[in-house]
């Protein structure tokens, strides 16, 4: 086995990290993130393990160096295979490879991997094993607390034991089952219900392993309350990208226990430079922009900002001065920081 990193500081990242998300954590919205948060962990979305070792779909694993610390989440269930795509990420400079054992789409059950693992723990044990013989970086899992009829307290406790009896030393636990037929891939992240306490169970059982939980938590209050009790880390989804900046702005200090507080209005003038960045290479601003339309959630001026963004980023020619003209739709009380 190889020789692994030293992860403690990718540990305390871990304190707080944004989810993976399809079509949302790509590489602009992470470097929006990383603004606003210079310390929390940052997943890519998932990316299959077939699409890098079969396709050579290689643009996939691009990134920002600035983006660190950031996480390749893999999709995939055959150990060899993941073992290769594993190699690719490390080699291309991601800090964690995770595994996803947690999405319940239809696309991802075909390929037999997602949540439906949570049904094959000897096989995910196989996969985290291939894996962390493969790369020096921290190998970790995503999961749910069960799937479809089984019994949460009785398949995590065993799910758990087998990863990390394979190596795998840090996981994130989605507080909800995932109901393979009869409910969208939506429904699975709001219909079936939470039980933090379950996971909250599952650190006192596995002390050992540091354990992350995920699923509706929409505050750092509600984050600070789950580390105060005892858990290694919160992973925050769909908050973290609608109200980036509620989440993430306070992050460092609040949750990490450095620096001051960022400014979204600062964060979007940072982006300037990326932008123009992009759009020399040939891409398009709305590409960027539409990761940015919650920035100034719940403010004075949001639906301004939203809209000229919304409206505006498409058109042809599109550029940093439409952001700077959205900018000026957001009240004066929200742009008194100085840039930086």
């Amino acid at each position: 086995m190889r020789e692994k990193r030293d992860n403690t500081t990718l540990r305390h990242a871990a304190r707080l990290s944004v989810a993976p998300m399809m079509d949302w954590t790509d590489r602009h919205c992470r470097y929006l993130h990383r603004l606003l948060s210079t310390r929390a962990l940052l997943y890519t979305e998932m990316v299959t393990a077939p699409a890098l070792v079969r396709g050579g779909a290689l643009h996939l694993l691009d990134f920002s160096t600035e983006e660190h610390p950031v996480a390749l989440q893999l999709g995939g269930s055959d150990p060899e295979e993941l073992a290769q795509a594993a190699r690719l990420g490390a080699e291309a400079g991601y800090d964690e490879i995770n595994l996803n054992c947690g999405c319940p789409s239809d696309r991802v059950q075909s390929g037999t991997f997602g949540a439906v693992l949570m049904k094959e723990p000897v096989r995910v044990a196989e996969c985290v094993a291939a894996m962390r013989e493969a790369v020096d970086v921290e190998v970790t899992v995503k999961c749910r607390i069960g799937v479809d009829e089984q019994n949460p307290e009785q398949i995590l406790p065993e799910f758990l034991d087998r990863i990390g009896a394979a190596g795998c030393g840090r996981v994130t636990i989605h507080a909800r089952k995932a109901w393979l037929q009869g409910l969208s891939p939506k429904e699975n992240r709001d219909i079936p219900p939470l039980d933090y306490d379950l996971v909250h169970r599952m650190k006192r059982e596995f002390p050992h392993l540091h354990i992350s939980i995920n699923g509706g938590i929409a505050s750092l209050d509600e984050a600070k309350r789950h580390l105060g009790a005892g858990l290694d880390g919160v992973m925050i989804g769909r908050a973290a990208y609608h109200q980036p900046a509620d989440i993430l702005c306070a992050a460092d200090p609040e949750i990490f226990g450095i620096g001051a507080a960022t400014d979204p209005v600062n964060a979007v003038h940072a982006m300037l430079p990326y932008i123009e960045r992009h759009l020399s290479g040939g891409g398009r601003l709305h590409q960027i922009t539409r990761h940015m339309l919650g920035l100034f959630a719940g403010r004075p001026g949001a639906r301004g900002w939203r809209r000229a963004l919304s409206e505006g980023a498409v058109r042809d020619g599109a550029g940093p001065e439409l952001v700077l003209a959205a900018l000026e739709r957001v009240a004066p009380m929200e742009r008194t920081a100085e840039v930086v």
